[in-house]
């Protein structure tokens, strides 16, 4: 077919490159998933926006929607990911690998994607009853597959406990911004995990003194009514879902009532974050009085820290999930408070195993936190005396006393 007049052929026509397909790279989705992965763990779910992703792969936003329609559909794929790295890495360790070789699969992806693993903090709180089934089901497939190793290697009660507190171990490598070089924490972490598994959860028992708490205060006043109704849907949904007036529901108030107390949202969070950091603080002090020394030291911090996990668990979780998306000026003294905390945990540590320097110490610090957290999550946070003394032996052995 003969072309219309003043046109040329498809066949005789200069090739014409765009420069943007031609700079494009194929696996610009993969880059913007990473990306992504960075900043949700490094400012929160809520604070973390389409524009500060692109920014970190050199796109605009709006390319950026070209691959993903929204900031939820983005997080989704940011929290599979690294479930699939794990699986996948655990799928190339043989069924029948000792125990060493298959918390070495997982701390090795867990140390080099540090970066992004902190999308777990949220993914309860933002993914959709769907997704979070999807996401359960793939952890559920790597905690049993490390639980077949650690019962292999150490066929002790506690189903699945110790497999879900030494991934809890690995795990908190994405959880604070300790400086150590890759192959160390490696080598770190997956000690730690081992002793987590090797630990008898009945270790510490009659060995801690009871732990006494502060009693959380009761609401008095309508501001602190207020705290006390926000901090249980914080805590379920997440901060960035819930509304002004649901809090304001909750506590009986039109929403417009709320700002006679609070300037807004972000203040009652702040305030949230503040209660838990002074509690912890106020049981820490108290559980430090005449300790006989350094071992004893830590299982005391080990007791508090757990009990005041059972005792205060929507108010820990939402001061833990949610810090990073406080504006800075609100977080500073959080964040020094949090600092001070393991500063104590450090310098008893290392008086305890002198052969540690400050980093490693560190290090295994937020491990034990890690071992915590995903022990209590493994037992639903169900409150009992035998509950808190089987994960305060676990974040004792964690720390290789």
């Amino acid at each position: 077919m003969t072309p219309p007049h003043g046109s040329v052929s498809a066949s005789a026509r200069p090739a014409v490159t765009d420069p943007i397909a031609a700079t494009r790279p194929r696996n610009r989705k993969q880059l913007i998933v990473e990306a992504a992965g960075r900043v949700f763990s490094e400012h929160g779910y809520h604070t973390a926006s389409m524009e500060k992703i692109a920014a970190g792969v050199g796109i605009t936003a709006a390319a950026l929607y070209r691959h993903f329609p929204n900031k939820y559909a983005l997080f989704a794929e940011c929290a599979d990911l690294m479930a699939d790295r794990l699986v996948t890495a655990l799928d190339e360790v043989p069924p029948t690998a000792d125990l060493p070789d298959v918390l070495s699969a997982v701390t090795r992806v867990s140390v080099a994607h540090r970066a992004s693993g902190g999308v777990y903090r949220w993914e309860a709180r933002y993914l959709n009853r769907e997704d979070r089934r999807r996401l359960r089901a793939k952890f559920g497939r790597i905690v049993g597959r490390v639980d077949e190793a650690v019962q292999r290697a150490h066929p002790l009660p506690g189903e699945r406990l110790r497999a879900a507190a030494a991934l809890g171990a690995i795990g908190s490598i994405a959880m604070h911004h300790t400086s150590i070089a890759q192959r160390r924490a490696e080598e770190l972490l997956s000690e730690t995990a081992l002793r987590v598994a090797a630990t008898d959860p009945t270790a510490v028992r009659g060995d801690a003194r009871p732990v006494e708490l502060p009693a959380q205060p009761v609401p008095r006043t309508r501001r602190a009514e207020i705290l006390a109704a926000a901090v249980p849907l914080f805590a379920r949904d997440g901060f960035a879902s819930v509304t002004n007036g649901q809090i304001a529901e909750a506590v009986g108030l039109a929403p417009s009532a709320l700002y006679r107390h609070y300037s807004g949202k972000v203040d009652i969070l702040a305030a949230a974050c503040l209660q838990a950091a002074g509690l912890l603080a106020q049981g820490v002090d108290q559980s430090l009085h005449e300790v006989a020394g350094p071992h004893d030291a830590i299982v005391a911090l080990a007791a508090t820290y757990v009990a005041y996990s059972f005792e205060y668990t929507a108010l820990n979780s939402v001061a833990e999930a949610e810090l990073a998306g406080l504006p800075d000026g609100l977080r500073r003294s959080l964040v020094l408070a949090q600092r001070e905390h393991i500063a104590v945990w450090e310098q008893q540590l290392r008086l305890a195993r002198p052969e540690l320097d400050p980093r490693q110490a560190r290090v295994l610090v937020h491990a034990g936190f890690g071992v915590a957290v995903e022990a209590g999550r493994g037992l639903r946070w169900q409150d009992s005396r035998d509950h808190r003394d089987a994960v305060t032996a676990l974040v004792v052995g964690s720390l290789g006393l």
